[in-house]
């Protein structure tokens, strides 16, 4: 019965140890796919189609199909659109950098919970994030160029 309890606590304890990885791993994997999607240089590249355009069709061929606005209406709609635009930008940019400082402070609060063996994994985790985030934006400051 004495040996029960031991073996006991050394299994919640590598339990709990698993979760404390797997958890660190949860974090650092979605720090890495938002970071790298708020750090998006191309995503202020001006000379692609606007981010409306891209990803959510044009407003404007949206709203004229929809509404079948006029052509007058078009005229007064689109200076709307192009005012709207870089607010848009301005308050999604801000967005970002809010994010990346919650993100970065659950980092750093989340490190010294680690033994040393997770937090060296845990650095390692966050400069194979940065080096692949630095990589991309070598490549698309590449392709700018050709």
């Amino acid at each position: 019965m004495k040996n029960a309890a031991p073996d006991e606590r050394r299994k919640e304890k590598k339990m709990k140890s698993r979760l404390i990885t797997l958890s660190a791993a949860c974090v650092a994997l979605f720090a890495t796919v938002t970071i790298g999607q708020a750090q998006d240089p191309a995503a202020n590249n001006n000379d692609r189609p606007n981010r409306w355009q891209h990803k959510r069709g044009n407003p404007m061929e949206h709203l004229t199909k929809a509404l079948d606005l006029t052509p007058e209406q078009r005229a007064k709609i689109q200076p709307i659109f192009d005012q709207a635009k870089p607010q848009v930008m301005a308050a999604r940019q801000e967005a970002k950098q809010k994010i990346m400082a919650i993100r970065e402070n659950a980092m750093t609060q989340i490190r010294p919970i680690l033994t040393p063996a997770q937090q060296q994994k845990f650095d390692a985790l966050k400069k194979a994030r940065e080096d692949m985030r630095k990589a991309r934006e070598e490549m698309r400051d590449a392709m700018k160029k050709q």
